[in-house]
């Protein structure tokens, strides 16, 4: 055999091991993500909750992932991830069932149930994530680490610098002091802020899978489509009164992070509601323990509403009725920039999912969904239970502020630990359950006739209820119109221009940033409709 002939061999040789190592390992490789597809997150919400349901036993959760725009849905077993891979899927083949996963939040909450501690079913790492704060010290700790150490390879413990606490505040704490743009404006505007701003912002009603209610657990959003709030809601700013009369209050309704105040505490409302058609709010259930009436104002001279229902610490939201029958609440959350966001509907939160936070304190924060189903033991027996955990920020005073995606509610400010200056973790009571356990639907929940149909980034909402297309809306019916910035109510509801607000013929709002009216909000806010129960891209 020639010098030639023999590196041949050799190489050949060289190349055949190398072969061996790489592909077993290749094939091994759980997260293989090769002809994985791209999904908005709205559509990968649906095939995931589709792939659950067949993978049953077989399946151990899944997340969105952001940053490349895939589904991840944890499997047990190669059979199983190839029927993922077929959907278009990326397949994580996980040690942890679901099942595994549960039996140990059951373990800690007989055995480790500290205060101070909070755990949830993180998909990501595929174990049960427990959080303690900095009292977890001394027995506390001995007691949870006996606990946790017994589920090595299913739980994992991490400390927060934080104190777990609920985000309630004492009435002498003025809102906005910590960064919050325009959160200040929420104490004491009668109406809450934005009175022209509601009219203008109506327009956009749902844009983004106007219509789309329902599907994917929106439960108890009684059907409530996106385009709901166009005409119907526009008219609201022309009956908002004046925010330092005293007497007209609860005309305009509040949106969601205003500030409320009741029993010498200060909390935020989450999201206005509509039960048998009369209007109401929701807000968290440690507010609504804490007072039966709750104010617009710190001095308590503007009631705007009665609790009906308030469950803590179980769980943590509370029905509040408006006690003007009469008051045309808008499907709105507060922006705290003079701007709010229509919101029509409501959503599951899922892992992975970017949400943004308004709250009468802090303003509006934005971060991801991280839990689900998570437990915190705020201490003193207030144990809550099926939250959503989150790295949102939070301070006291925002207790019972909306978090949001898009146009979709998704949860109520309940507590956490840290603050927005050195961030922390802050859970929140689902949406989908008050609103189901309430009777309650968002918004005026006419049950989106003439809903809307959202394609392409725009949504057309038929029957007058609006129309928003490249950023502006047009509502029909001379609900309201707003582009370029600025917004005009029609009927004497009152005209917004240049960030200045003036509600012709109704008085002046007080807000002072009514005038933005929500311009713009309906840019891109149409989905690729692609969800049933989402609007988010």
């Amino acid at each position: 055999m020639n010098k030639r002939t023999l590196a041949i061999s050799g190489a050949a040789v060289a190349a055949l091991g190398a072969a061996a190592i790489l592909l077993p390992n290749a094939n091994a490789n759980p997260d293989e993500t090769s002809g994985a597809k791209t999904f908005s997150s709205p559509v990968a919400v649906k095939l995931a909750r589709s792939l659950a349901a067949d993978l049953g036993d077989n399946g151990a959760g899944w997340y969105y992932d952001n940053a490349n725009r895939q589904l991840v849905m944890n499997v047990v077993d190669e059979d199983s991830a190839e029927g993922v891979r077929a959907k278009g899927a990326v397949a994580k083949i996980v040690t942890n069932s679901m099942e595994d996963l549960k039996a140990a939040t059951k373990t800690l909450s007989s055995d480790a149930s500290v205060p101070g501690t909070a755990w949830s079913i993180d998909p990501v790492t595929n174990k049960v994530q427990v959080t303690a704060d900095r009292t977890v010290t001394g027995a506390k700790w001995a007691t949870l680490t006996k606990a946790t150490d017994q589920m090595e390879g299913t739980v994992s413990v991490k400390r927060s610098q934080g104190e777990f606490k609920k985000f309630d505040g004492e009435e002498a704490a003025q809102p906005g002091d910590n960064g919050g743009a325009g959160a200040g404006d929420a104490a004491g505007d009668a109406g809450a802020g934005d009175a022209a701003g509601a009219a203008g912002g109506a327009d956009d009603a749902g844009a983004g899978g106007a219509g789309d209610a329902g599907a994917g657990g929106d439960a108890g959003a009684g059907g409530a489509a996106g385009g709901e709030q166009g005409a119907g809601g526009a008219g609201d700013a022309g009956g908002a009164g004046d925010a330092g009369g005293g007497g007209d209050a609860a005309a305009g309704g509040l949106d969601g992070g205003d500030a409320i105040f009741g029993g010498g505490a200060r909390c935020s409302l989450g999201f206005n509601v509509s039960v048998d058609g009369a209007p109401g709010f929701l807000t968290a259930g440690h507010c609504g323990n804490a007072s039966q009436t709750w104010t617009s104002d710190e001095a308590g001279a503007q009631q705007v509403g009665t609790v009906q229902d308030s469950q803590f610490p179980a769980s943590d939201f509370a029905l509040v009725m408006y006690d003007d029958a009469t008051t045309q609440a808008s499907s709105t959350v507060d922006l705290q920039d003079g701007s709010t966001q229509e919101i029509g509907r409501a959503v599951e939160a899922s892992v992975g999912l970017k949400v943004q936070r308004s709250g009468s304190t802090t303003g509006v924060t934005d971060g991801t969904v991280t839990g689900l189903n998570a437990t915190v033991n705020y201490g003193n027996g207030d144990i809550v239970n099926g939250l959503i955990q989150t790295d949102v920020c939070a301070e006291p005073g925002d207790s019972g502020g909306a978090m949001f995606a898009e146009d979709a509610a998704v949860g109520l400010t309940s507590g956490g630990s840290g603050d927005c200056t050195q961030g922390g973790e802050t859970f929140f009571q689902p949406v989908t359950g008050a609103l189901e356990a309430t009777g309650a639907v968002i918004g005026a929940g006419d049950g989106g006739a003439g809903g809307g149909d959202a394609a392409g980034g725009a949504g057309d909402a038929a029957g007058g209820a609006g129309d928003a297309a490249g950023g502006a809306g047009d509502a029909a019916g001379g609900a309201g119109d707003a582009a370029g910035g600025a917004g005009d109510a029609a009927g004497g509801a009152g005209d917004a221009a240049g960030g200045a607000g003036d509600a012709a013929g109704a008085g002046n709002a007080g807000a002072g940033d009514a005038g933005d009216a929500g311009a713009g909000a309906a840019a891109g806010a149409g989905d690729t409709g692609s969800d049933a129960g989402q609007g988010l891209n």
